[in-house]
């Protein structure tokens, strides 16, 4: 037979309770005040007794000295936590004006005309203050913490899809390495001189891949968490732009890449290491995955505030589909795998780290008869 729960009438009210007693400590950790907001209060209440005293001696206009406490009420309520400072400055405020600044001076005299509505108004302004300063700094830090807690989600998401860049981009070079090594000590005595060298040049160019990316990844996930600060210098553009052809025409001889420069010279602050490495990354994406023999095309566009690079192939393009998440470690093309070669999605992850650590943008389109990767970076530190 199925059983069946009592009820319990208790759990409810203890369900009330405990809501009751939960209401009542965030109350009461709302009139908590500290050492420092008595010293906060006590402080604006001196300044503002101190500026209507010398205002009052030498304007006598006794009735405008009320506003120097209401705006002491209003620095009270917004630098100090809490209720009770807002509401204890008005009183004092009360006080003071009472004993100081009306007839008879230096004495308490409460049954004067119009002091009921006084202090029922600076006792209102006090409240409302507070109350509006209160939950402007509890929205502030709700803000502060959901902005922490989407940084933390992005952190995360990304070393997920580099997990997944990892795993993808790295399979086909380690499985070729495997493969070729195996191949050369099964067939060591079969195999010609021209086939043995073949093989050996195959394993040197996956495992100078391999090298090439541990050392991007190595990049992304320091400056990603912050252990490496981009340290930006003044650099001639066409520099910059030479040394990464030249330093990907050592890794890839066979790379047919043309370089457009506009004739004005400009240097721009950036980490020019990092800088080569971006358009390393996006120029042999290009020669890799273009499946063209048209040369790949480096230019810069020079724009008032910043300098646009760009990366232009004449290949099949970028699946429409993949341009929004190209960059997110997640970017393999159709023919990544197809081609036998590295895919593109940790390169492209490193690119965007890269650039925005910068303070530039980055992103990628069709042209019509191929892909066009830019980025930018601001002309100067601004």
């Amino acid at each position: 037979m199925k059983k069946t729960r009592a009820f319990r009438p208790e759990g409810r009210r203890e369900k009330k309770r405990y809501g009751i007693r939960k209401s009542l400590k965030k109350y009461l950790a709302g009139c908590r005040v500290t050492w420092k907001d008595v010293g906060i209060t006590l402080g604006i209440l001196f300044v503002a007794t101190l500026a209507a005293f010398i205002y009052d001696r030498l304007t006598a206009q006794t009735i405008n000295v009320i506003m120097f406490y209401t705006l002491a009420l209003l620095l009270i309520s917004r630098l100090t936590h809490g209720y009770v400072p807002g509401i204890a400055a008005a009183l004092l405020s009360v006080f003071a004006v009472n004993y100081l600044f009306t007839y008879p001076y230096w004495k308490l005299n409460f049954m004067l005309d119009g002091y009921p509505v006084t202090f029922f108004c600076m006792m209102v302004v006090s409240v409302l203050t507070s109350m509006s300063a209160s939950h402007m700094k509890k929205q502030a830090r709700e803000l502060a913490e959901r902005e922490k807690l989407l940084a933390e989600a992005e952190k995360e998401k990304m070393r997920a899809n580099l997990l997944r860049a990892v795993s993808h981009d790295l399979r086909t070079p380690l499985t070729g390495i495997i493969g070729a090594s195996s191949s050369y000590l099964e067939n060591e005595e079969r195999l010609t001189g021209q086939e043995k060298r073949e093989m050996v040049r195959h394993i040197g160019e996956d495992a100078d891949w391999l090298l090439n990316m541990v050392e991007n990844l190595l990049t992304v996930t320091r400056i990603s968490e912050g252990r490496a600060s981009v340290n930006k210098s003044l650099e001639p553009v066409e520099e910059v732009m030479s040394e990464a052809v030249f330093r990907l025409k050592k890794r890839i001889p066979d790379a047919n890449i043309r370089v457009l420069l506009p004739e004005e010279f400009i240097m721009i602050p950036m980490d020019a290491v990092l800088i080569e490495q971006v358009l390393m990354n996006l120029m042999e994406n290009a020669v890799y995955h273009a499946g063209s023999t048209e040369p790949v095309e480096c230019s810069v566009r020079i724009g008032q505030n910043e300098v646009t690079f760009l990366v232009t192939d004449q290949g099949v393009g970028i699946p429409e589909d993949k341009l929004a998440s190209i960059f997110d470690g997640t970017g393999h093309t159709e023919n990544s795998v197809a081609d036998g070669h590295k895919g593109m999605g940790i390169g492209l992850s490193i690119c965007k780290t890269i650039v925005t650590a910068h303070g530039g943008s980055i992103g990628a389109e069709n042209h019509g008869h191929g892909a066009r990767f830019y980025f930018t970076l601001p002309r100067d530190e601004g």
